[in-house]
This record gives structure tokens, C-alpha cells and sequence, in this order.
């Protein structure tokens, strides 16, 4: 059964309020209020959106400056919709009425440079490209010949290969996959996969020479680990020569402008082995950093794990972020030792129930879902989704006023630094733990982004608004909540 706060929304988003249908999009995505998730839903409700604020942005224009802006759309609220419509899985919503709209979407955004384009790209890719897809590009074929707009899948598959390069020769989310991708679309003659099968299947190292010869990345990688003994069947630290690794680095080099992170992470491995001529402690840690960019997770640990030693050394604004930060991908990956190494760098305050601001938290949600009832002030709404955001990463009342809400939010924790006003406040790593805690900086992400930087005053006018704040949803809500 939908919860009192889905049904709001959802009574909000058919009346036309473009934020509430952007947040019911939102909890169709993320399954927020207990709602199954339905991408098809998420693209319908988008849309909505997309249309609607498209509309009321183009009739503030005059007809020539509509005209103009119907190409060139980079309104920060569109802007904002795209980076949502972006994340929506495409390929899950093939048979959905929005289709039609997020396909178009999906092209437009992958075209245009903002943030969210790296994302488009990616999916658009994914569902032209990859080799286990054939089936989905064949619905698409058919679909495209009914939709009579001159494109059809070899151009667009073309336009899709050259996002792919381009997500792989630059840094960005997608950058592994894509380099995995662009080998599995390498060309395979019945002669190579022959002689990959014949290594397989009877380990004929005659046919894995062969193979890498021809240009198989996995064929140089193996030849390369089993050169240098990496590939586990002896020890690889014992009487291994010289010769051996010269051999095992010239292919592992090879492997690795192909954009093989193993091959990388293995190439540091030989740069720091004593018995190796090229011996190279710098070499060996840039080796080890591609690898890391590449996805590889010991490789991630280790280059977080330097990191955070020569932290008095490095520098940075936020001490320890950058390490945080590498230590956290290696532990998304599961590597068993970033955790505890996490746990030295990153405060983890994942139950808000235990927090001081629980209780302000609670009304202050209540009060902004009901902003239009209680015609709330913008800087009312600012400071209760200021107590939100304090409530989740139990924030002190100092920082709760001064921290940049727009500032807090890196991909794996918050960073809260007041230094701005109070210099003697060192700044905080906490980790971003729950779903709830990325929602709440995603809600108040979006009230800050329309507001003006001196819209909130200085600190004495924050604390004065804190307290009326503070006693106005004490005096409104705690009531209702006694006798509930």
C-alpha cells in the first residue's frame, strides 16, 4: 500500500508541480516511500516535467529568442532534468510509452557537454554495441524502421562507437567498462579464436604465442603473467631472471595500451621486483595509479593506502580526501582491508535516530512536504532542509549554519568545512552511508541551487532564524507527535 508521503507527491506531481513530479520519478528510480521500482514510470514522470518547464522557460522568451532556444537548451532547470533523465535505465523501458521520448533524450544529452552526458553516452552504447545484446538491437532495427525519422541502427551504432573511444581515452565513471567493451568488440577471425580456444582448452602455449602475436589482449596478458610467473602456479618472488620479466613487461605493455587494468597493476608488480633490471619505484607507482583509474581494486587500496601515509605530504584542501576516496572504490569492489582503513578516515554516522537534531529533523521534513500550506519563506525552507542534512551526519549547531549545503556532497561522503568563518573548525570526512542520506542531500541540493548567496544572511541573522525556526516547529508539529 502507498504511504501517505507517495500519495502527496504523486496528488502534486497530476496537479502539474514539476518538482514533485521530478521527485516522483525519483522514488520510481530508487524505490523511496516503499515504491516498487519502475523506470518506465520514472521516464513518464520526467517527461511531464521536461515539458512543462520547457514550456514555461520558452513562453517568457520572444517567438526569435524561442526559436534560438529550442536548439540551444541550457536552462540550469532542463540541465537538472537531463542529469535525472540520464540514470534512468533506457533499456528497461523499451516497451513503455516514454520510450519514444527518453531514446530522443537519451541522444540529446549524450550530444551536449554537461555532466550528465558521460552517463547517456554510456547506455546508448551499451545497448548498440555489446555483443550479448544482439537480441535488443534487433527490437531496436525494427522499431527504428517504424519511427520514420531517416536513422537507422549502422549510423547510430557508428555515432555509438565514437562515444565509446571517447568514454575510454577520457577520465570518467564509464572509463573501465568502456575499455572493456572496445576489446570485446576487437575483431575475432576463426583463426584467432581457434588458437584462444586451443590455449583453453589443451594450454598449448604454441597457439597462446600465436594468438598474442595477432594482437589478443588476453592472449598478451596471459602470455605476460605466465612469463612473469604472476599467474599463480609458482611462486612468483623466487629466482624468476631478468630475462623472464623483460619478456613478461614487453607484453604486459602491450596488454595495457589496450586498456587492460590487470596488465597495468602487473606491470607495478615487475617495476618494483629487485631482480629487474628496469627496476623503477616511480614507474612502478604509476603503473599501479592506471590500474587503479581502470578499476582495478587491490590497485585502488593501495594507490588509497599511500595516500592516506603521506597525508602530512600531500597537498590538499581537505586532508585525507583524496584517500578516502580511492579506499572507498577498492571497498565497494570488496576488498576486505579498505573497510577498516575507511573506518580511520571517514566518521560514519548512518542512524539518525541517535542524533540530537532527530527530532527538529522530523518536523522540518513535515513542514517543507506542507511548504505550500504553511507559505513557508524560502529561507525557512533552506534552514529546515539545513536541519535535515545536520540530523543525517549529526552535524554541530556551527556547522548546521555555516556549511556550503551546495559544497557537501562528494561521491562517497560529506565534507563539512566551516574554516570559512570559524578557522580553528577542522573539516570532516563522513561517510555516506544510507539511501536516506543521499536523498537528503539531493532535496536540499536542488532548494539551494535557486537560491542567491547572500539569501541567508549572516551567522547572527542565521542564529536568530534558527531559534524562530526551531520554536515555530516545536510549537506546530511536537504536539501532533505526542498524541501520535
Amino acid at each position: 500500500m502507498a504511504s501517505r508521503e507517495f500519495l502527496k507527491i504523486l496528488q502534486s506531481a497530476r496537479m502539474g508541480d514539476v518538482s514533485a513530479q521530478q521527485n516522483l520519478a525519483s522514488a520510481y528510480l530508487n524505490g523511496a516511500f516503499k515504491t516498487p521500482v519502475q523506470p518506465a514510470n520514472a521516464l513518464i514522470w520526467l517527461e511531464k516535467s521536461y515539458l512543462s518547464l520547457q514550456n514555461q522557460i520558452v513562453s517568457s522568451f520572444s517567438s526569435s529568442d524561442a526559436e534560438v532556444y529550442s536548439d540551444h537548451v541550457t536552462a540550469p532547470e532542463i540541465l537538472e532534468i537531463f542529469k535525472q533523465i540520464s540514470i534512468v535505465p533506457l533499456e528497461a523501458t523499451l516497451h513503455s510509452p516514454a520510450f519514444n521520448f527518453g531514446w530522443d533524450t537519451f541522444w540529446k544529452v549524450a550530444r551536449i557537454n554537461v555532466e550528465s552526458s558521460v552517463g547517456a553516452q554510456w547506455q546508448l552504447a551499451q545497448m548498440l554495441l555489446d555483443p550479448n545484446k544482439k537480441e535488443l538491437q534487433s527490437e531496436l532495427e525494427t522499431w527504428l524502421s517504424k519511427k520514420d525519422d531517416g536513422s537507422d541502427l549502422v549510423s547510430l551504432q557508428k555515432t555509438a562507437k565514437e562515444f565509446l573511444v571517447g568514454l575510454a581515452q577520457s577520465e570518467n565513471p564509464f572509463t573501465p567498462s568502456a575499455k572493456e567493451l572496445l576489446i570485446q568488440l576487437q575483431p575475432k577471425d576463426e583463426a584467432l579464436s581457434s588458437l584462444w580456444n586451443a590455449w583453453v582448452s589443451n594450454q598449448n602455449e604454441v597457439a597462446l604465442v600465436q594468438a598474442a602475436e595477432m594482437g589478443l589482449t588476453i592472449a598478451k596478458l596471459t602470455l605476460g603473467l605466465r612469463l612473469a610467473q604472476f599467474d599463480g602456479t609458482t611462486d612468483s618472488r623466487a629466482g624468476k631472471s631478468n630475462a623472464s620479466l623483460k619478456k613478461a613487461a614487453y607484453w604486459l605493455e602491450l596488454a595495457a595500451k589496450d586498456g587492460d587494468r590487470d596488465a597495468w597493476f602487473a606491470l607495478g608488480e615487475i617495476y618494483r621486483r629487485p631482480q629487474f633490471s628496469g627496476y623503477n619505484a616511480a614507474e612502478s607507482d604509476r603503473c599501479f595509479d592506471r590500474a587503479a583509474d581502470l578499476g582495478h581494486a587491490q590497485a585502488q587500496f593501495r594507490r588509497g593506502a599511500n595516500l592516506w601515509r603521506k597525508r602530512e605530504k600531500v597537498e590538499e584542501k581537505i586532508r585525507g580526501l583524496q584517500a578516502s576516496y580511492w579506499i572507498w572504490q577498492a571497498q565497494q569492489q570488496g576488498v576486505t582491508e579498505a573497510k577498516e582503513l575507511l573506518g580511520k578516515i571517514l566518521e560514519n554516522t548512518s542512524d539518525p535516530k541517535v542524533n540530537d537534531w532527530y527530532a527538529l529533523a522530523s518536523y522540518a521534513e513535515k513542514a517543507i512536504n506542507h511548504h505550500t500550506e504553511y507559505k513557508l519563506e524560502k529561507e525557512w525552507i533552506l534552514l529546515c532542509h539545513r536541519l535535515i542534512i545536520a540530523n543525517q551526519f549529526n552535524l554541530s549547531k556551527a556547522e548546521l549554519l555555516l556549511c556550503e549545503v551546495g559544497e557537501l556532497q562528494h561521491e562517497h561522503c560529506v565534507v563539512v568545512d566551516i574554516r570559512h568563518e570559524l578557522p580553528k573548525i577542522l573539516p570532516r570526512l563522513i561517510q555516506i552511508d544510507t539511501t536516506q542520506q543521499r536523498r537528503a542531500l539531493l532535496a536540499a541540493g536542488k532548494a539551494f541551487a535557486g537560491s542567491d548567496l547572500d539569501q541567508e544572511g549572516n551567522l547572527r541573522q542565521r542564529r536568530y532564524r534558527f531559534d524562530r525556526v526551531s520554536e515555530w516547529l516545536n510549537a506546530t508539529f511536537a504536539q501532533d507527535q505526542a498524541v501520535a
